[in-house]
């Protein structure tokens, strides 16, 4: 018996080892943390329990069958998260470059299937060099297998994927399925093809961080949602996000006691719109001056900024914002901040998330650009995702709602369920000036009857009582008392049953 526990014991230390000291002090000096210690760091204490430490590769091709290390190059298993449970894998570069074989592909799946059936978040840590080329097809057909995993879990468990080191070709699709996407600046990037290939085809010269890292991801492409400054900041930045989500589509969202009275009043909003139409303020103040103690837990902020994504806490309970920013664009939307938006509406409604609209939209980007680019195809994904929602929404116009982007963005005609407007909302088909200068071409040429005509329609839609007069509008309230309104909006509608007809799945134009 002592043999034997002798050699298990030999087995985990072997293990635990991964590709061995001089490997783990290489990924020290490149300021990365090995695989375990990202679990150490992203896991409560002492929750981790591992599966499939023994496994191995089964290749004997290339002289893989004299190297063989218990775990073949990913670490998985299960733990919590401030005491909710999660399953996480974690590639260890140390162990063949964190190459994925067939052996490291079924680990994955494992703890995917498993999360499937219990009803937990994966979170993924990767850091791989892609697929192990010495076992040829074996390895692709690994990857596939994870990406069919990814497929089924999509809506029913959230996917966390932090990328923390190389993570290109094939490989990038798996983060690319899942939920959200974290990276760690100068020390991960994802591509499909790398600088090399890219400067034999196009001749193009571009480095590994310009092609695919933190800052090209989270800034350019929006592939990634946040760009961290090192390991341990992005995997505390996973546990903040891991607690304002549900453990799968059967649960919901974590309540969380907060000693902010939902009864609070912001004076300050009452002047938050400044009395000029054309300048901008920060929807961000109001977001922050309306959520429990402040907490707004933002993503993207670095993408398509004329539109804000996050969660934050309203009476504890979770919900998910979006808002146009006026900083940014003057809050129009465009080709960018559809997308944005529009996957982050369909993430809530997948999860039973309600979600808060803060509207202050001149309309859409106009442009060669944006109509070349499909604005008609990218803003109808925010139009479809908000219409095909059943989960709570509320609505609230700040200043202009505009055109087409008035109905986008959570209107009552897509089912908004209760829909407020401060008295400086602006609700109309365009702004005052482009409406005159439209009805009443032929006065084109007189300033001071234009200026009238402006006057006139000013006066008339600028204001949100036309359309509170036709029920689109619920109620007109005071800035100062957003708060307590959307916290009692929310607690009403927190019963709420809504079913879209029957159907295989929708066809959302992609």
């Amino acid at each position: 018996m002592r043999d034997i526990i002798e050699q298990l014991e030999d087995k985990r230390a072997q293990a635990r080892l991964g590709g061995g000291e001089r490997r783990i002090a290489a990924q020290h000096a490149k300021g990365k943390l090995t695989a375990r210690e990202r679990l150490e760091v992203l896991l409560d204490e002492g929750s981790f329990e591992e599966y499939d430490m023994f496994v191995e590769h089964r290749s004997h091709d290339f002289g893989l069958a004299e190297t063989t290390v218990p775990g073949d190059g990913v670490v998985t298993g299960w733990g919590t998260v401030n005491g909710r449970l999660v399953f996480v894998f974690s590639q260890d570069f140390t162990v063949f470059g964190g190459s994925l074989s067939e052996a490291h592909a079924e680990k994955i799946c494992k703890i995917m299937d498993q999360a499937l059936k219990v009803g937990a978040p994966v979170i993924g840590l990767n850091d791989s060099g892609g697929a192990r080329i010495q076992e040829g097809v074996a390895s692709l057909a690994g990857y596939a297998e994870v990406f069919q995993r990814n497929v089924l879990a999509s809506g029913v468990v959230p996917q966390i994927s932090v990328v923390m080191g190389p993570c290109a070709g094939g490989a990038v699709y798996s983060p690319a399925m899942t939920d959200f996407i974290f990276m760690v600046k100068d020390s991960s990037y994802m591509f499909v093809t790398g600088p090399d290939v890219v400067k034999t085809v196009t001749q193009e010269t571009v480095t590994h961080e310009e092609l695919g890292g933190a800052i090209t991801h989270s800034k350019v492409s929006g592939v990634a949602d946040m760009a961290f400054e090192n390991d341990v900041e992005a995997l505390l930045e996973t546990r903040r996000l891991i607690d304002f989500l549900p453990l799968s589509n059967r649960e919901r969202a974590p309540q969380r006691a907060s000693a902010d009275p939902v009864t609070r009043v912001e004076a300050a909003l009452d002047t938050l719109v400044p009395d000029n139409p054309n300048k901008p303020y920060d929807m961000i103040e109001l977001i922050t001056k309306i959520v429990d103690e402040g907490d707004f837990y933002e993503l993207q902020p670095d993408f398509a900024g004329n539109v804000v994504i996050g969660f934050a806490r309203i009476a504890g309970e979770t919900i998910g914002i979006v808002a146009n920013q006026p900083l940014v664009l003057a809050g129009c939307l465009d080709i960018d901040s559809a997308r944005k938006a529009g996957r982050f509406v369909r993430f809530c409604d997948c999860f039973e998330i309600p979600i808060l609209t803060l509207v202050d939209v001149p309309g859409f980007l106009p442009g060669t650009t944006q109509e070349y680019g499909a604005i008609i195809k990218h803003g109808a994904k925010l139009l479809f995702a908000y219409a095909e929602a059943t989960v709570p929404k509320v609505t609230l116009i700040t200043r202009k709602a505009y055109g087409g982007a008035y109905d986008v963005m959570a209107s009552k005609h897509l089912r908004g369920d209760v829909n407020f407007a401060w008295p400086t909302a602006e609700i109309a088909v365009m702004g005052p000036k482009g409406a005159v200068e439209i009805i009443f071409r032929a006065e084109l040429g007189d300033a001071e009857k234009m200026t009238a005509r402006e006057a006139e329609y000013r006066e008339k839609f600028a204001n949100p009582f036309i359309a509170g007069n036709r029920g689109f509008i619920d109620d007109v309230i005071l800035p100062r008392n957003t708060r307590r309104r959307l916290a009692r909006a929310f607690a009403m509608l927190r019963g709420k049953q809504l079913e879209n007809p029957s159907k295989k799945h929708d066809n959302i134009p992609l």
